[in-house]
């Protein structure tokens, strides 16, 4: 098994003969925050208060052809968001940050006989908790 990171205990990305749950699609935004004091007769004068929040999202391919279980997975990932509870972000190795899970979307790719979800695909957005 290779381990490609985590969030939290809750999201194992890893790749192996039997498994394979990565994501696609990385992107984290990093921004501060300013403030425009109004002056009479002249522009604006801008003034920087800080950094802001971090945000990352990413998409998730969840196939069950991959070992993965489609329902069981869609349903922790929507758990992350509606608990709040901060993880930490960890990719290769290395920590991103600390983030919560604030929103998922979810697109129900393949559905067999009897309902059974085959494919299903997530996009996550999570922003950073300081």
């Amino acid at each position: 098994m290779a381990q490609i990171g985590n969030f939290g205990s809750k999201i194992t990305f890893e790749t192996s003969d039997s498994k394979i749950l990565n994501f696609s699609g990385f992107k984290k935004e990093v921004s501060s925050r300013w403030v425009d004091h109004e002056i009479v007769g002249k522009a604006p004068e801008r003034q920087f208060l800080g950094p802001d929040n971090s945000k990352v999202t990413f998409n998730i391919t969840l196939d069950a052809r991959h070992g993965v279980r489609p329902r069981t997975t869609l349903k922790t990932i929507e758990k992350c968001v509606t608990n709040g509870t901060p993880y930490s972000l960890v990719i290769g190795g290395t920590k991103v940050g600390k983030y919560v899970m604030t929103q998922c979307s979810e697109t129900w790719d393949e559905i067999m006989n009897k309902g059974e979800l085959v494919r299903a695909t997530c996009s996550v957005t999570l922003e950073e908790y300081s």
